[in-house]
């Protein structure tokens, strides 16, 4: 039996990492979970398994460690597998995106689309300590279940409102005033959606808005597909959760998005969103157009085998190329800053010794 451990270092990563479960099980292999303290570990369901020290990692013995963040313990045995979080979508002002930024820590990249995959490509025969396998996205095998169920029905529009954390671009601030007029002037329902690094106070004024209206609701946990059907059309800024929304071929409306296109409405006075979501609403056909493009340039697989393709590419990985490439660089000054994090864990001569594994 087989055994893989997924790795969560946001709470987001839940809805990435569950059909990559779903699919380990229905092989007959079997997963557990490491979760960080300050990552919502009561999310974890009770049929799932947790493991909670180093130790119980390494009697684990995971074959591989798969994580959608940017990073990932390098002591933990196993291949270590990124998933990503996100897609290339340069929510910042920058010429080349944070997306491509090889960090040292894995051993297989998959990618989603042909948004991502040539880079990556060209990265790894750079860098050659790593491989490429285009997979699609673990998380999408859910949207395009083909068990899933009709959307829920709605007696009136209902706007997700799904802001980035990102200091020089979030709408989080400019927002509040706006959405507060228009849940009491538009004839619409409202979810609020903050990524978890946006400081307490902007949590704070956001449930507060939603605790005066009653057409508001502020949702605790993004919970992925099922969050994004029970609504019409989104607000947001830069964030990649645009493009998670648009594979459902719903319109986005955004505000000072860092690279707009015509895949979505794009406004940068807070007193033209009203009229921008009320045609986004009417799904204009040039506008739906473009979304469903962006979308299959981003993520191009939508046959709920993405979690398979993973695995498929973690036995190909130890098949043909695990101790046969260049090994990965030393990472010093990254490893020793993950082992301060962990100074009140473990014992310091574990921390040293552990810096010369070099999996």
């Amino acid at each position: 039996m087989k055994r893989y451990l997924l790795f969560i270092s946001h709470s987001y990563s839940y809805t990435m990492l569950r059909p990559i479960e779903d699919e380990v099980r229905r092989r007959g292999d079997d997963c557990a979970w490491f979760i960080e303290e300050e990552t919502c570990p009561d999310l974890l369901r009770p049929d799932e398994k947790r493991l909670l020290t180093v130790e119980q990692v390494i009697d684990y013995n995971p074959i591989a460690c798969i994580a959608p963040g940017n990073w990932v313990y390098d002591f933990f045995p196993g291949v270590k597998v990124h998933t990503f979080h996100g897609y290339p979508v340069q929510k910042r002002f920058e010429k080349v995106d944070d997306h491509f930024e090889v960090r040292e820590w894995f051993d297989i990249y998959c990618t989603a689309g042909p948004s991502c995959t040539p880079t990556f490509k060209e990265l790894e025969n750079k860098h050659g300590y790593f491989r490429v396998y285009e997979t699609g996205g673990p998380k999408i095998d859910h949207f395009f279940s083909p068990g899933l169920s009709a959307e829920p029905e709605r007696q009136r529009p209902c706007i997700l409102y799904a802001p980035t954390f990102t200091r020089s671009v979030t709408s989080a601030p400019s927002m509040l005033s706006a959405i507060d007029r228009m849940a009491g002037e538009c004839p619409w329902d409202w979810h609020i959606l903050l990524h978890p690094k946006l400081p307490p106070q902007i949590f704070d004024a956001y449930r507060d808005l939603a605790s005066r209206h009653d057409n508001v609701q502020f949702l605790e946990v993004n919970e992925g597909v099922e969050t994004y059907r029970k609504t019409d059309a989104m607000l947001a800024d830069s964030s990649s959760i645009i493009l998670e929304y648009m594979l459902l071929d719903k319109p986005v409306v955004t505000f000072n998005n860092s690279h707009p296109g015509p895949h979505l409405i794009n406004v940068t006075d807070p007193d033209l969103v009203a009229d921008a979501i009320a045609r986004a609403l009417t799904r204009p056909a040039d506008l739906m157009d473009e979304v469903h493009k962006y979308g299959l340039w981003h993520e191009a697989h939508r046959d709920g085998r993405n979690s398979a393709r993973v695995l498929d590419a973690i036995d190909d990985f130890i098949a043909n190329y695990q101790g046969k490439i260049r090994r990965k660089p030393l990472n010093l000054i990254r490893k020793i800053k993950l082992r301060w994090r962990l100074r009140k864990r473990y014992s310091f001569t574990f921390l040293f010794t552990s810096l010369f594994f070099h999996s």
